[in-house]
Formats: structure tokens, C-alpha cells, sequence
């Protein structure tokens, strides 16, 4: 019978909700890692959605308008970087001609913190159509392994 040990348990549990909380707050974010996009209040740039399967993570990062040469993709064990900058409107416009500008323009710099360590030689991306789409492998040393018991 396995030992339970509720110390763990409670640590475990202060992990977890210590990463939701650090997701909905900005308040050690600089100003430079929360997007340049209107509203009541910053939402991080660009917006992903982020997905797993047995050997790969999947991410998919909103970002039209982003230069593709800006971008720069960087992954430390479970630490993924995404930064870039989307450039003002093209052409010669003063500002003064403006009516509405609602259009954000800026460098952005995102990290995401995964829940396992990636193979970083065999990250894949791919921008097309203002997404930006990541395949990251899972680290062979950080995958779960099975073990097996011999009965003797």
C-alpha cells in the first residue's frame, strides 16, 4: 500500500494555484510583456491556445500583422519565449492624420512556463496567415516511463 503524505499533497495544490493566479495577474509582468491591445485592462500578446498530446505540445499564437523576420522563438527545458514586433501601418502617415487608430503596433515579448521540459533541437514552427503554429516535442527524459515488476 502506498504512503500518503499530505504535505505533498498541500504543496502540490500551492504549486498548481500559484500558476493559475500567475496567469491572471500583471503585476511582475514590465509593461513590455502585456499586450498593446485595447480594453479595461493588458491582456498578454499574442493570444494562444496551447495543447498536448502523448509526444508533442501544440501551440497556436494569434499574431496577424506580425513581421515574420521580427519573430523569435526560444525554449529553455519548460521555458518558451515568443517575441516579435508588429509594425505601424504602412506608408508615410502623420499622426496628426489619423481619425481612429485602433490598430496596436509595438514589440511584444511573451513566456510561457510548460509542464514538461521540450526537445529544443526539434521545435517546429510555421507562420502562415497571421498564425503563428509551434510543434514542441516532449524531452524523452521527461516523459512518464513505464516500469515493470518482475514477480519472483
Amino acid at each position: 500500500m502506498a504512503n500518503w503524505d499530505s504535505f505533498d499533497e498541500i504543496e502540490a495544490l500551492r504549486r498548481h494555484l500559484g500558476r493559475a493566479f500567475q496567469e491572471f495577474t500583471f503585476e511582475n509582468e514590465p509593461v513590455s510583456r502585456v499586450v498593446f491591445l485595447p480594453g479595461k485592462a493588458p491582456r498578454r500578446y499574442p493570444l494562444i491556445n496551447l495543447n498536448e498530446d502523448k509526444d508533442n505540445f501544440y501551440l497556436e499564437a494569434l499574431a496577424p500583422g506580425v513581421d515574420p523576420a521580427s519573430l523569435n522563438i526560444t525554449t529553455v527545458r519548460n521555458k518558451l519565449t515568443l517575441s516579435g514586433e508588429k509594425r505601424r501601418v504602412e506608408g508615410e502617415i502623420r499622426p496628426e492624420a489619423f481619425h481612429r487608430s485602433e490598430r496596436a503596433s509595438g514589440k511584444f515579448v511573451r513566456t510561457l512556463e510548460l509542464p514538461i521540459e521540450v526537445d529544443e533541437g526539434k521545435v517546429k514552427a510555421e507562420y502562415r496567415n497571421g498564425i503563428l503554429k509551434l510543434t514542441l516535442p516532449k524531452a524523452e527524459r521527461a516523459k512518464p516511463k513505464q516500469i515493470t515488476v518482475n514477480v519472483g
